[in-house]
């Protein structure tokens, strides 16, 4: 088992952020770059696939139309290795002479004769093989492509037919899915899916979807009738049944409010469908939102939900041109999740998410976000940058707008990319349109370059006579030459506080502002519109970049992190919490007890480190056989009112019976 899938199953991801981490590591986003530059561009698909899950195999065919770039000699595809290729013929029905790599899951075919650059043809393949669970997948310890009992998954990224460019080789399909009779299969274009019965108990499904787009998605299982709520159509299996009605909704409010926002997607229809446990936590294609069945039941999916859900804007509708672009797609969904949660929960709750997205944009911030394409997709860096500095750039550039220009800036780019690729000098040349600002320097501090600033300020009050006020002259500094932003500062006086806005350009840039009141303050950017270093943000990047150790298995590593964090702050309730999982996942239960101990009597940021707190020290009293003080600890946890993660739903069912831990592996 991989250190990934050792992490994704241990109970410590109950508990919250952790979950976050792994998410980022397992939802899908863009596959790693091929070792020359694509080849091919494969327009469109015609697959017939037929899935045992009593097998766990998958037999099909496929058809794959594609047009030529340059004159190709040895054109490649990626292919999952647990599918062997039985047969591939050429448009002349010719047999290809095909070797397989399964270092980087790819076939790589030698032809007789080149197909000259400008080509459009049609490769047929034949293939088999077994997809149980991660041991084949294109990603390490990350089942995509699996056929199993009771949901089998079929991931666009997991690579079960021939493909190349991942999220970047826009194409349409035709599908024919064969599954068992007493098993629905969700495509896209399920919309207008045709059925029909064969023989041996089997059931066909067909899916057509002609718009240029990432239709490579299917999932099957023994899902129930599926329901409807507006345009959500929801299947689930019956262990998460009572769950769904609540799962359509919170569905159905974050569709409405991103369709008011960005406007109507391609398709009104979205799937909501359960994804295996063991599995990425979401996924998404053409009118599909998938999510992770033990997200759904415990009903703490609501943000994962909504990322997920915008990539049918962000991804689908707009895709990136290369992965040097993916941070516009990625990061705009995740900006997405974050004004959803701003019109849902206020400006307070987005505040205090930005500052955990800032803490991921600066955990890796050591390549620029247009060089990212050399780097491997699913490492900490290119998700931490794409999603989250990704979701800065974009934070940032509503501050420089303004909110009604950046809603006109969203929607204009995707009125004019709608369909295609986009590339990010086409994204600058839309918002310098929408926004009539100069915005290359901008572009180059965020974009092209790497680092934040770290802001500071001095200042001098003057009184300007008896009921005339006071001018205060200053200067705010910080510590990247080139840099050049509007910032805001608020000025804390003895009556109202007072807000300017003010243009930083270079490392000292003067200020005066006159006010009734006394200054007594002047905090720099105090609603943190931009993405800047400071030191409770260092105890943060220090902690996420322990996580990321965590979850790829890492446990010295990710102390040695958790203590950088403890040294910057000794208060710090999050770094104790960090520390206190590791020791719990080594059984060290003295040390981890000590640890979240030491959270309690922290600084108690952010505030779920107390509720959850509690709940691993009760978990460490009923391994260590002592259920009064368990009961005590989760009886604490429940009168913090604090449902963080569903922290209080399972404090209420530990109450009832007593936690035991999941034997492993080890």
């Amino acid at each position: 088992m991989s250190a990934l899938s050792r992490i994704l199953r241990s109970p410590i991801l109950r508990s919250p952020i952790v979950q976050l981490s792994v998410c980022l590591l397992a939802v899908p986003a863009l596959a790693a770059p091929p070792a020359t530059r694509q080849q091919l561009q494969i327009t469109g698909y015609v697959i017939s696939a037929d899935l045992d899950p009593a097998s766990n195999r998958l037999t099909a065919t496929a058809d794959v139309t594609f047009t030529t770039l340059e004159d190709v000699t040895s054109p490649s595809f990626e292919l999952n290795n647990g599918l062997q290729l039985t047969k591939a013929t050429d448009a002349k029905n010719q047999p290809l002479e095909s070797e397989r790599l399964t270092s980087n899951s790819t076939v790589r075919f030698t032809l007789t004769n080149p197909i000259p650059k400008g080509t459009t043809t049609t490769f047929h393949f034949e293939y088999a093989g077994t997809l149980k669970g991660s041991d084949t997948s294109p990603v390490e310890g990350i089942k995509m492509a699996s056929v199993e009992d009771p949901i089998s998954i079929l991931l666009y990224p997991g690579a079960w037919f021939p493909m190349t460019g991942l999220y970047t080789n826009r194409f349409t399909a035709e599908m024919h899915i064969r599954v068992p009779s007493d098993e629905r299969v969700v495509g896209s274009g399920s919309g207008v899916a045709a059925t029909k019965s064969l023989p041996g108990n089997r059931t066909e499904y067909t899916f057509n979807w002609a718009k240029p787009g990432f239709p490579g998605t299917i999932i099957a299982g023994k899902f129930l009738e599926p329901t409807t709520a507006g345009n959500m159509h929801v299947y689930v299996t019956e262990r998460t049944k009572e769950a769904s009605a609540d799962f359509a909704r919170q569905a159905e409010r974050e569709f409405l409010y991103m369709s008011a926002t960005f406007g109507q997607p391609e398709s009104a229809r979205i799937n909501l469908v359960e994804l295996p446990d063991d599995a990425v936590s979401a996924t998404w294609a053409p009118e599909i939102a998938a999510i992770a069945g033990n997200r759904i039941i415990a009903r703490n999916e609501q943000r994962l939900l909504s990322n997920t859900l915008a990539h049918q804007w962000w991804g689908n509708q707009v895709s990136p041109a290369t992965m040097n672009d993916a941070w516009i797609t990625n990061g705009m969904s995740r900006y997405s999740e974050l004004m959803y949660l701003e019109d849902s929960a206020g400006k307070t709750a987005l505040q205090a998410a930005i500052t955990d997205v800032s803490a991921g944009a600066l955990a890796y911030d050591t390549e620029p976000l247009n060089t990212l394409g050399r780097l491997d997709p699913y490492s900490p860096q290119f998700q931490s940058m794409t999603l989250e500095k990704g979701a800065m750039v974009f934070h940032m550039l509503r501050w420089e707008m303004g909110d009604e220009i950046f809603a006109k800036f969203l929607r204009a780019l995707l009125t004019e990319y709608g369909g295609k690729s986009i590339r990010t000098s086409n994204l600058q040349k839309i918002a310098e349109d929408q926004s009539k600002l100069n915005l290359e320097p901008f572009f180059a501090q965020w974009i092209d370059g790497t680092g934040a600033p770290t802001f500071t300020n001095k200042y001098t009050v003057f009184r300007l006579g008896s009921n005339k006020g006071f001018r205060t002259i200053g200067a705010v500094n910080q510590d990247l030459d080139l840099f050049r932003m509007p910032i805001e500062l608020r000025i804390e006086t003895d009556g109202k506080t007072e807000i300017r806005r003010v243009d930083v350009s270079g490392t000292d840039s003067q200020f005066t502002v006159e006010t009734f009141g006394r200054p007594r303050r002047i905090t720099v950017d105090p609603d943190g519109w931009l993405l800047k270093s400071t030191p409770d943000l260092a105890v943060r990047v220090a902690v996420l970049r322990g996580q990321q150790m965590v979850a790829q298995g890492d446990l010295t590593g990710a102390l040695a992190e958790y203590q950088k964090a403890l040294d910057s702050n000794r208060n710090s309730s999050l770094a104790s919490y960090r520390i206190g999982e590791i020791f719990f996942m080594q059984r060290n239960y003295q040390s981890a007890a000590n640890s979240f101990r030491d959270s309690l009597r922290g600084d108690l940021d952010p505030k779920w480190t107390e509720v959850w707190s509690h709940i691993e020290l009760g978990r460490i009293f009923d391994v260590t056989g002592q259920r009064d003080r368990a009961v005590n600890e989760y009886r604490l946890a429940v009168q913090t009112n604090d449902n963080t993660q569903g922290a209080v739903n399972e404090a209420r069912a530990l109450m009832q019976k007593p936690y035991q831990r999941e034997r492993t592996d080890n």
